[in-house]
């Protein structure tokens, strides 16, 4: 209590304040959706006021961008973190990354890829928010591209299309199926039967 009897104001850094609005506008962008979820629900929820969000965020779109920034930061640190188990066998490499995401994508509270499910809520081609998932979707290709071309595939594009649609199906199917289906525990098979027929080897 402040000596006049009041509640004594708590006073939040603008480093903090930042950091308390991005972790609420992710955890409710991620569950609720991005447009359902207003500036008011961020606010309450990281427990700062609204005047907090638009000293550290200039918009709503704003605080979109960098949602978007910091889940491609995510997602990156898993692929690296799983391919990099296997630096010297990029085939491997590729085993391990369907390994691991099949297990993120099977927890409980999994709800889809973020990106993919942003790229549904704003049907507009020329929207920053599809134009970022697009890219970060290409740089995916382009990854898996270079990964398959190590791994010695025949034609790595191919292969690299595959595997890439094969995500897709798999962050779909979590919500679908649901993330306990058999159809889920399938595709780090599926992944290890088209890695090896585009290496001409029988499956691991």
């Amino acid at each position: 209590m402040s000596e006049s009897g009041k509640p004594a104001r708590t006073v939040v850094d603008a480093a903090s304040a930042s950091a308390r609005i991005l972790d609420a506008a992710e955890s409710l962008f991620y569950r609720e959706g991005t447009r359902a979820v207003g500036v008011d629900a961020v606010v309450k929820q990281a427990g700062v006021n609204k005047m907090s969000l638009y000293r550290q965020f200039s918009s709503k779109d704003e605080l979109l961008r960098q949602y978007l920034k910091r889940r491609e930061a995510m997602f990156w640190g898993y692929f690296d973190g799983s391919v990099g188990q296997h630096p010297d066998d990029a085939a491997a490499a590729l085993r391990q990354y369907f390994s691991d995401v099949t297990a993120r994508a099977t927890r409980d509270g999994y709800r889809g890829c973020p990106f993919v499910n942003v790229a549904a809520e704003y049907p507009e081609p020329d929207h920053f928010a599809r134009r970022f998932v697009a890219e970060h979707k290409r740089q995916l290709l382009a990854r898996l591209t270079a990964l398959a071309a190590a791994a010695g595939a025949r034609d790595p594009a191919a292969l690299a299309r595959a595997l890439a649609l094969l995500i897709e199906g798999l962050y779909t199917a979590s919500q679908t199926y649901g993330t306990d289906s058999p159809v889920m525990a399938a595709v780090p098979q599926v992944a290890d039967i088209l890695v090896a027929q585009a290496l001409g080897r029988d499956p691991a």
